[in-house]
C-alpha cells in the first residue's frame, strides 16, 4: 500500500497552523505501522532547510507552457520521505504560504495552488524520473482539492481528502477557472461549479473516493446548514463516505520529554510544572504569584477562535487575580486591542504577537488552564496539548473540542472522566462563568490536581488515528 500525502504545509518545514502539525506527526505514525506513505508540498523560500538532511532532483517538466521540478528529499529525525514541488510562484516569494504582507490572500494562490495539484498529479500518473507510484492520493484541505478532480478519469491511484477547515474553501471567480484550463465539463454543478463560482473544497469532496475530517463531531456538524458554509448538501450525499477521525498528538509534545522547556515533569512528577509558570510570569512580564491561576491561548486571533469575546471576558474580569498569556497573530484589530489590554493590565496579561513553538510548547507547560473559546473548532490541537501538559482547557462544546475534553461535573468528578471545562452556549457571560468555575477548581488544590491528572493520563496518540486511517486506506483500495 503505497499512498502519496499532499499537503500545503507540514512542520518542521513549514507551519501556519494544525495542518502543518498533522502533515508532520500523522505520515511519520503511518510509516511506523507499515504504510509506504510520502508526503508532497510545495518547495517554498521559507522552508527550514536545516531540517532538510538530503536532496535531489527527480526531474522537471513542462505544465501549462512553465517548467516544473520535483526535489527528493529526507527530514532529520522523521523517517517519511518527502517530494517538494519547485517553482517560482513558491520558491521565489518568501513569506506566509498563503497571504502576503497586508494580510490579505496573495493575488495569485489558485494559480499556484492550481499548478501545484496539477504537479501532483502528474507525478501520480508516472511523468517523472521516480519509480515510486501511490496507489492512493491522499490529499488536504482546499489547497490540494483539484486533485482528485483532475484524476476523476483515472481509477488509479485512489483518491482520498480531508477537511482541515471548511470555512477556508477555496471559492474563485469563473474567470480563474478559465484561466486554470481546467476541462469545461468539470463548470457543472455536481463538480466544480459553486453558485457562480469555482471551489477547490467542493472539489476535493466530489470526486474523493472517501472523504475524512479531523473530528467525529465536526464530520456530523458540517452536514449541517449552521455549519456546512454552503456544502452541507454536498456533504450529506457523501453518506457513508464521510468519516470523522479526531486528530493525536506528536511525540514531540509531551512534558516528560519536551526538548522546548527549561524542565520536565511527568504526571508522576509534576514539580517541574510550578517552576516553567514562574518561568514564564518572568519572561512575559507577569506578577509572579503562585496563587495567580494563569490562564493561556495560544491560536489565531480570529472570529472563529472567540478571540473578540476572550478579550470582552478579561475586561469583565479586571478586578480578578487570574492572569492571562495569549500567543498568536491574526486580524490586525483584535492584535492592536490586546497590546493595548496588556498595556493597561501590565501584571494581568502578557501578549506575544507572531508565532513562536518554543513559547507555545512553554506556555502549554506553564498554564493552569488553556482557554479555547471557538465558535467552530474542526479539531483543535491545542486543547489535546494542554490535556497532556497538565493544562485543564475550558472549552465550547464543539466539533473535537467536544470529543476531546470532558466537563468538570460532580459525576464526571467522582468517577475519574473530567478533564477539563466545557460550556454550552458561547457568550462573554458564558466566557466568564467558566473562568470563574475554573477559579474554584484552581482554590481546590485536591479537586485541580485530580482534574490535572485525568488529562494527562488521557491517550491521543497519533498512532490510535493512524491505525483508522490505514483500515480506511485498506477499505478504498478493496473497492472495484
Amino acid at each position: 500500500m503505497k499512498v502519496l500525502f499532499a499537503t500545503s504545509e507540514m512542520f518542521p518545514l513549514i507551519k501556519t497552523g494544525g495542518l502543518a502539525d498533522v502533515s508532520g506527526a500523522l505520515p511519520q505514525a503511518l510509516s511506523d505501522i507499515g504504510v509506504d506513505i510520502r508526503v508532497i508540498l510545495p518547495n517554498y523560500a521559507d522552508l527550514k532547510s536545516e531540517y532538510i538532511e538530503f536532496k535531489k532532483s527527480i526531474g522537471a517538466i513542462e505544465i501549462l507552457g512553465q517548467n516544473v521540478e520535483i526535489y527528493k528529499a529526507n527530514i532529520k529525525n522523521n523517517n517519511t520521505k518527502v517530494y517538494l514541488v519547485d517553482h517560482p510562484v513558491f520558491s521565489a516569494r518568501h513569506g506566509n504560504p498563503y497571504m502576503g504582507p497586508d494580510k490579505n490572500p496573495w493575488h495569485d494562490n489558485p494559480d499556484r495552488f492550481g499548478l501545484f495539484c496539477r504537479t501532483v498529479v502528474a507525478f501520480a500518473m508516472g511523468e517523472f524520473n521516480e519509480v515510486w507510484q501511490p496507489d492512493i492520493i491522499h490529499s488536504n484541505d482546499w489547497q490540494t482539492g483539484l486533485i482528485p478532480a483532475l484524476l476523476s478519469e483515472s481509477k488509479a491511484p485512489k483518491k482520498f481528502f480531508t477537511i482541515h477547515n471548511l470555512a477556508y474553501q477555496g471559492v474563485f471567480d469563473r474567470q480563474t477557472f478559465e484561466r486554470l484550463g481546467l476541462p469545461w465539463t468539470l463548470w457543472r454543478e455536481d463538480a466544480l461549479e459553486y453558485w457562480g463560482n469555482m471551489s477547490f473544497m467542493k472539489s476535493g469532496i466530489i470526486f474523493s473516493d472517501l472523504v475524512t475530517t479531523v473530528s467525529p463531531t465536526y464530520a456530523e456538524e458540517i452536514k449541517t446548514v449552521q455549519y456546512g458554509y454552503g456544502l452541507d448538501g454536498v456533504l450529506k450525499n457523501k453518506k457513508d463516505k464521510l468519516k470523522g477521525i479526531l486528530n493525536g498528538i506528536g511525540g514531540d509534545w509531551d512534558p516528560a520529554t519536551d526538548i522546548q522547556l527549561d524542565i520536565n515533569y511527568s504526571s508522576s512528577d509534576i514539580k517541574g510544572k510550578a517552576i516553567a509558570k514562574e518561568n514564564i510570569q518572568k519572561i512575559m512580564g507577569l506578577t509572579i504569584n503562585p496563587k495567580a491561576p494563569l490562564i493561556i491561548h495560544i491560536g489565531r486571533l480570529v472570529e472563529q477562535k472567540g478571540i473578540d469575546l476572550l478579550i470582552q471576558a478579561i475586561e469583565n474580569l479586571a478586578n480578578n487575580e487570574v492572569q492571562f498569556a495569549i500567543l498568536g497573530t491574526g486580524e490586525n484589530r483584535f492584535e492592536q486591542t490586546l497590546k493595548k489590554l496588556a498595556l493597561k493590565y501590565p501584571n494581568r496579561v502578557a501578549i506575544h504577537i507572531g508565532y513562536d513553538e518554543q513559547l507555545a510548547h512553554r506556555l502549554e507547560a506553564a498554564g493552569d488552564a488553556f482557554i479555547m473559546p471557538s465558535r467552530f473548532e474542526p479539531c483543535g490541537l491545542n486543547q489535546l496539548y494542554s490535556l497532556k501538559y497538565g493544562t485543564i482547557p475550558i472549552v465550547h462544546r464543539v466539533g473535537g473540542l467536544a470529543d476531546s475534553v470532558i466537563h468538570a461535573l460532580e459525576e464526571t468528578i467522582e468517577n475519574g472522566t473530567a478533564t477539563g471545562i466545557v460550556i454550552d452556549y458561547l457568550d462573554v457571560p458564558a466566557i466568564v462563568w467558566a473562568i470563574d468555575y475554573f477559579i474554584k477548581i484552581y482554590q481546590n488544590e485536591e479537586l485541580f490536581k485530580k482534574i490535572q491528572l485525568n488529562g494527562m493520563l488521557k491517550r491521543h496518540e497519533w498512532v490510535i488515528s493512524a491505525q483508522e486511517y490505514k483500515n480506511l486506506y485498506l477499505n478504498i483500495l478493496q473497492e472495484l
